[in-house]
């Protein structure tokens, strides 16, 4: 197992031909830790942002203990990770034999919903069981986040009340969550959907045990540049506090981008400039799906042993495929003498990065490097205003 210095000490030393991963274990730690002490409740680690197992372990050493699977693989790798957490089904729509193994298998017993038609393929799939946490999940705004999902799932407020009625007599604990979006860049997306859940409450005139939140806690990225979190902890606190039901129930919440975007970064080789186009090798089938189709920008910085006095310049990327739709618009700003050979780190990738990747046309990332300087950005850290440069680091080879 090979040791070297910084992002810039892998470039140098390594010159890999091709991407590698980078991973802060330290910076997933202090998220977890930030959440764990600091949200007012139960923090629920969603796994789809990034499964990957070390993260996973990193996660629950540093306190988080309940993790929002989506799907019968995200349940098996948990409980197969970590057998002692707690595991929240949290797809509002699941196969009927997904929900049996979960229940009976692995033990899971708190699962999501937004249908009559789903609690009773619930209550079929796990033989009526009584030891059951429900949460109905509301349709509420994506209007404050930068990715909507407002229109996939969520019952609406003239058609909750029965299925809020219905639940809690199936339930043994029931609950209320949403889904205000992904990079939620106001406070007032919380108490926005917290006005809507007081509504659905008064109207079903039902008790509720646990009042989720669910995700969209945002991290830093160029020309994203949110509040600090606890404004959003005050908020949600505040709200769920002058709910009707706030003596009796308890508070959830499922980051996933925010407890993982600090943990990963990615390093690439310019292979070719045409312009101010820089052609890469990684892309919209690797870890920068966002930056190609949701136009995402991530942070950049030339990883060059003598540096470049050049004045930044806008780029676009090419990455590695043969479709043009490998593209990545930006701009990425970086010095204006970049060329072939160069390389480049790109920050901020641990969520959705390393989840969304593909080996399409024969691409993919070989090496992943544990680093142990700082991220590019943080939510965590005022004083990370620009990228540090690593201490020393691990280089492991995948499959080993």
């Amino acid at each position: 197992m090979h040791k070297l210095h910084s992002a810039l000490g892998v470039a140098t030393t390594l010159k890999p031909a091709a991407p590698v991963t980078l991973i802060r274990p330290q910076a997933a730690a202090r998220a977890a830790r930030f959440f764990v002490e600091k949200f007012p409740g139960k923090s629920l680690y969603a796994v789809k942002a990034n499964p990957s197992p070390d993260l996973l372990r990193t996660l629950w050493a540093s306190g988080i203990t309940h993790y929002d699977v989506a799907s019968i693989a995200e349940v098996r790798l948990v409980a197969e990770t970590l057998p002692e957490a707690k595991l929240c089904f949290m797809h509002p729509v699941k196969a009927e034999e997904a929900i049996a193994e979960a229940y009976h298998r692995y033990g899971v017993r708190t699962f999501s919903l937004d249908t009559m038609e789903e609690l009773t393929k619930i209550m079929r799939a796990t033989g009526n069981a009584t030891d059951l946490e429900l949460c109905v999940r509301l349709r509420v705004s994506s209007e404050h986040s930068e990715l909507s999902l407002a229109s996939k799932f969520g019952a609406e407020l003239g058609e909750v009340k029965e299925l809020l009625m219905a639940t809690r007599q199936a339930a043994d604990a029931l609950g209320i969550c949403f889904h205000v979006g992904s990079q939620a860049m106001t406070p007032h997306a919380y108490t926005q959907a917290l006005e809507r859940v007081r509504a659905a409450i008064v109207d079903a005139a039902v008790t509720v045990d646990i009042i989720d939140v669910g995700g969209g806690f945002p991290s830093i990225y160029p020309g994203m540049e949110p509040p600090a979190l606890e404004l959003y902890f005050d908020a949600i606190y505040r709200a769920a506090e002058s709910l009707p039901v706030s003596y009796s129930s308890e508070l959830w919440c499922e980051p996933g981008r925010a407890l993982c975007a600090e943990y990963s970064s990615l390093i690439v080789r310019v292979e070719r400039r045409r312009g101010d186009e820089l052609y890469i090798n990684d892309g919209a089938y690797g870890a920068l799906f966002d930056a190609a189709h949701v136009g995402w920008r991530f942070p950049v910085d030339l990883l060059r042993e003598e540096g470049s006095e050049a004045e930044m310049q806008a780029f676009s990327f090419y990455g590695p495929t043969c479709d043009d739709m490998d593209h990545m618009a930006g701009p990425f700003l970086l010095p204006a003498d970049i060329g072939p050979g160069d390389y480049i780190e790109i920050g901020m990738l641990g969520a959705y990065g390393c989840a969304m990747r593909t080996g399409f046309n024969g691409f993919t990332a070989e090496t992943l490097v544990e680093v142990t300087d700082e991220p590019m950005a943080s939510m965590y850290d005022d004083s990370i205003v620009e990228p540090r440069r690593a201490k020393s680091a691990t280089v492991v080879q995948i499959g080993q």
